[in-house]
C-alpha cells in the first residue's frame, strides 16, 4: 500500500511539472499567434490547371493588396485595410477565374481557423488557430498556398523570395526576442515543445468532438 502511495505521488508531481512546464509556452504561443495575420489560397482541387491557377489568383491578389499594406504599422490597421477589400479581393479573383475560362465561384474572409504546423523559412508555426485571410476557389479541395500577411512577408516572398534574414527583420518588428526565438526551426528544445503541444492539441480536439458526438 505504501509503495502504491508512493507511485501515485510520484506521478502527480510529474504530471504537476509538465504543466507548470508546459504554461509558459502556451502563454507565449498564444501571444505571438496573435500578433500575425496568415493568408491561404486554396485551390478548387489538385489537378495542375486548378493548382497553376490558384497561383495565378494568388499573384493578382498580392499584387492589389501590396500597395495597400506595405506600410501597415500595426495588425489592427492590416486588419481594417483586409476587412474593407474583401469584396474588392472576391472581385479580382473571379475576374482571373473568367480569364482562364473557368466559372468557379470565389470566396474571401478573415477569421480564425485551424492550421496544421507549417515550416515558413527558417520558422515554424505550430499547429492551432491563428487569424487569417483565406481565398478559396470552387470546391476548395485543393492544396492550399500561404504566407503570413502580417507583418507583410508575403510581399517579399513574392518579389524577391523568402530569405531567413528578411524573415527575421520583420518578424522581429511584431515579436518579442523570446517570441520570436520560440519559433526558429533551429531550436531543438522549442521543437519538443510545440511537437508535445500538437499532441496534446489532438487529444483536446478528439475529446472535443467525442463529447459533441455524445450529448
Amino acid at each position: 500500500m505504501k509503495k502504491i502511495t508512493v507511485i501515485l505521488t510520484i506521478s502527480i508531481l510529474i504530471i504537476l511539472s509538465g504543466v507548470f512546464y508546459l504554461q509558459d509556452i502556451y502563454k507565449n504561443r498564444d501571444a505571438y499567434k496573435e500578433k500575425l495575420i496568415r493568408f491561404h489560397v486554396i485551390a478548387n482541387s489538385d489537378s495542375k490547371e486548378d493548382q497553376d491557377l490558384k497561383l495565378k489568383v494568388r499573384d493578382k491578389v498580392i499584387a492589389y493588396l501590396s500597395p495597400k499594406l506595405e506600410n501597415s504599422k500595426s495588425i489592427e490597421e492590416t486588419k481594417e485595410i483586409i476587412e474593407a477589400n474583401l469584396k474588392n479581393i472576391e472581385n479580382i479573383a473571379s475576374t482571373e477565374i473568367k480569364n482562364n475560362n473557368k466559372d468557379y465561384k470565389v470566396s474571401a474572409d478573415l477569421g480564425y481557423s485551424n492550421f496544421p504546423t507549417k515550416k515558413y523559412s527558417n520558422i515554424v508555426l505550430p499547429a492551432g488557430k491563428y487569424k487569417a485571410v483565406k481565398v478559396i476557389i470552387g470546391e476548395g479541395k485543393g492544396k492550399n498556398w500561404w504566407c503570413v500577411m502580417f507583418p507583410p512577408l508575403c510581399f517579399i516572398d513574392i518579389n524577391h523570395g523568402i530569405t531567413d534574414k528578411k524573415t527575421k527583420k520583420n518578424l522581429t518588428k511584431v515579436l518579442t526576442k523570446e517570441e520570436y526565438n520560440m519559433i526558429l526551426v533551429d531550436n531543438n528544445e522549442v521543437k519538443l515543445k510545440f511537437k508535445i503541444l500538437e499532441i496534446i492539441e489532438k487529444i483536446k480536439n478528439k475529446h472535443t468532438k467525442y463529447l459533441a458526438k455524445n450529448k
